[in-house]
């Protein structure tokens, strides 16, 4: 009995000390890619512009010539692992998005409710895309794949097309 005792005893202790590797949600994050704040509006704001970019240095690398940014630490938004960050697109458009670990249904009914509208969806070149427009030059987005089981999607605030 001891012998169980020490051992249970000497696991709670190593749980305790252990870190835990699940992150918080990234409030900044979240609301860059549900359009509540955007870089765009930022433009004329050198200081805000600067600490985001001071910030965005501090958590994130560059991880492919494609404009992907990997987290340097465990990061996460509405309780889901962030994979990569493109802070200045969103496919072929301006914008701020990024992939995370959550499947298609489950990432549009947390968006939708974030963002209190339904988003309007459509399957197109191997693509599920939802989209919802909140105002002018503030679309959100929700890709993945066609049949929507892949277990990544890619969530955030369209701008503009790139020219």
């Amino acid at each position: 009995m001891k012998a169980v005792a020490f051992t249970l005893a000497a696991l709670l202790a190593a749980l305790a000390a252990s870190p835990d590797v699940r992150a918080a949600d990234d409030p900044q994050l979240q609301r860059l890619a549900v359009c509540q704040d955007r870089w765009l509006d930022w433009n004329d704001d050198v200081a805000r512009m600067s600490r985001f970019g001071n910030y965005f240095e501090t958590k994130f690398d560059r991880s492919s010539a494609d404009g992907a940014f990997a987290p340097k630490s465990p990061t996460s938004v509405f309780g889901w692992s962030v994979t990569e960050v493109y802070p200045q697109s969103v496919g072929m458009g301006v914008g701020f998005s990024l992939t995370v670990n959550a499947d298609h249904a489950r990432a549009r009914t947390v968006i939708e409710r974030q963002i209190g509208k339904p988003m309007k969806c459509s399957n197109s070149e191997g693509v599920r895309s939802c989209a919802v427009e909140l105002g002018a030059q503030k679309t959100v987005i929700l890709m993945t794949d066609e049949d929507g089981k892949a277990q990544s999607s890619l969530v955030g605030c369209f701008y503009l097309y790139q020219q």
